[in-house]
Protein backbone atom coordinates (compact mmCIF):
# COMPACT_ATOMS: atom_id res chain seq x y z
CA UNK A 1 0.00 0.00 0.00
CA UNK A 2 1.59 3.71 -0.65
CA UNK A 3 1.17 6.57 1.25
CA UNK A 4 -0.34 9.47 -0.21
CA UNK A 5 2.27 12.70 0.41
CA UNK A 6 0.58 15.23 -1.74
CA UNK A 7 -3.13 15.72 -2.84
CA UNK A 8 -4.87 18.50 -5.01
CA UNK A 9 -2.10 19.47 -8.19
CA UNK A 10 -4.75 21.13 -10.51
CA UNK A 11 -4.42 20.74 -14.22
CA UNK A 12 -5.09 23.00 -16.80
CA UNK A 13 -5.07 26.39 -15.45
CA UNK A 14 -7.56 27.87 -18.10
CA UNK A 15 -11.23 27.02 -17.64
CA UNK A 16 -12.82 25.16 -19.81
CA UNK A 17 -15.66 25.86 -22.61
CA UNK A 18 -18.11 24.23 -20.51
CA UNK A 19 -17.67 26.00 -17.33
CA UNK A 20 -20.88 27.03 -15.61
CA UNK A 21 -21.09 30.28 -14.84
CA UNK A 22 -23.68 31.61 -11.14
CA UNK A 23 -24.59 34.97 -9.88
CA UNK A 24 -25.16 35.70 -6.51
CA UNK A 25 -26.18 38.74 -4.68
CA UNK A 26 -24.30 39.74 -1.82
CA UNK A 27 -24.90 42.72 0.34
CA UNK A 28 -27.48 44.09 -2.82
CA UNK A 29 -24.72 43.53 -5.13
CA UNK A 30 -24.44 41.12 -8.08
CA UNK A 31 -21.40 38.62 -8.06
CA UNK A 32 -20.47 35.79 -10.86
CA UNK A 33 -18.76 33.22 -10.14
CA UNK A 34 -17.27 30.52 -12.74
CA UNK A 35 -17.19 27.00 -11.61
CA UNK A 36 -15.12 24.83 -13.73
CA UNK A 37 -14.12 21.10 -13.48
CA UNK A 38 -10.63 20.35 -13.08
CA UNK A 39 -8.91 17.38 -12.89
CA UNK A 40 -6.67 16.33 -9.65
CA UNK A 41 -3.57 13.87 -9.13
CA UNK A 42 -2.36 12.52 -6.36
CA UNK A 43 1.20 11.78 -5.97
CA UNK A 44 2.08 8.71 -4.39
CA UNK A 45 5.25 7.12 -2.53
CA UNK A 46 6.39 3.60 -1.59
CA UNK A 47 6.55 2.41 1.57
CA UNK A 48 8.43 3.56 3.90
CA UNK A 49 9.20 6.71 1.65
CA UNK A 50 10.73 7.80 -1.64
CA UNK A 51 14.63 8.27 -0.10
CA UNK A 52 15.44 4.71 1.10
CA UNK A 53 18.92 5.76 1.90
CA UNK A 54 20.72 9.11 0.77
CA UNK A 55 21.62 11.44 3.43
CA UNK A 56 19.52 9.84 6.07
CA UNK A 57 21.46 11.77 8.97
CA UNK A 58 20.12 15.17 7.37
CA UNK A 59 16.54 16.08 9.01
CA UNK A 60 15.76 17.47 5.12
CA UNK A 61 17.90 16.79 2.16
CA UNK A 62 18.66 19.50 -0.01
CA UNK A 63 21.13 20.79 -2.61
CA UNK A 64 21.85 23.86 -4.77
CA UNK A 65 23.95 24.50 -7.61
CA UNK A 66 24.81 28.08 -8.75
CA UNK A 67 24.53 27.57 -12.65
CA UNK A 68 27.66 29.49 -13.79
CA UNK A 69 29.15 26.86 -11.65
CA UNK A 70 28.18 23.84 -13.89
CA UNK A 71 30.90 22.05 -15.60
CA UNK A 72 28.94 21.28 -18.55
CA UNK A 73 26.46 22.85 -21.26
CA UNK A 74 23.60 20.65 -19.86
CA UNK A 75 23.74 18.95 -16.11
CA UNK A 76 21.09 16.49 -15.21
CA UNK A 77 20.04 16.05 -11.24
CA UNK A 78 18.70 13.42 -10.37
CA UNK A 79 14.96 13.47 -9.02
CA UNK A 80 14.10 9.39 -8.72
CA UNK A 81 16.47 9.43 -5.61
CA UNK A 82 17.72 6.17 -6.74
CA UNK A 83 20.85 7.25 -8.54
CA UNK A 84 24.39 5.69 -7.43
CA UNK A 85 25.79 9.46 -8.28
CA UNK A 86 23.75 11.59 -6.67
CA UNK A 87 22.32 14.20 -6.67
CA UNK A 88 23.55 13.78 -10.84
CA UNK A 89 21.65 11.80 -12.48
CA UNK A 90 23.26 8.40 -13.49
CA UNK A 91 20.31 7.18 -15.36
CA UNK A 92 18.54 4.78 -12.61
CA UNK A 93 15.37 6.26 -13.27
CA UNK A 94 15.13 4.30 -16.50
CA UNK A 95 14.76 1.29 -14.59
CA UNK A 96 12.92 2.63 -11.86
CA UNK A 97 10.14 4.00 -14.70
CA UNK A 98 10.02 -0.08 -16.47
CA UNK A 99 9.18 -1.51 -12.33
CA UNK A 100 6.55 0.74 -11.59
CA UNK A 101 5.36 2.26 -14.61
CA UNK A 102 6.41 5.96 -13.28
CA UNK A 103 7.73 8.77 -15.88
CA UNK A 104 9.85 10.50 -13.38
CA UNK A 105 13.05 11.67 -15.67
CA UNK A 106 16.17 14.35 -14.55
CA UNK A 107 16.19 17.70 -13.60
CA UNK A 108 18.17 19.46 -16.68
CA UNK A 109 20.08 22.54 -15.69
CA UNK A 110 21.62 24.52 -18.63
CA UNK A 111 24.17 27.01 -18.51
Amino acid sequence: MANIIGVGIPFGLSSPPHALKTSTRVGGAATQFSHSTRRMVAVKAEVGGINPEIRKSEDKVVDSVVVTELAKPVTPYCRCWRSGTFPLCDGSHVKHNKATGDNVGPLLLKK
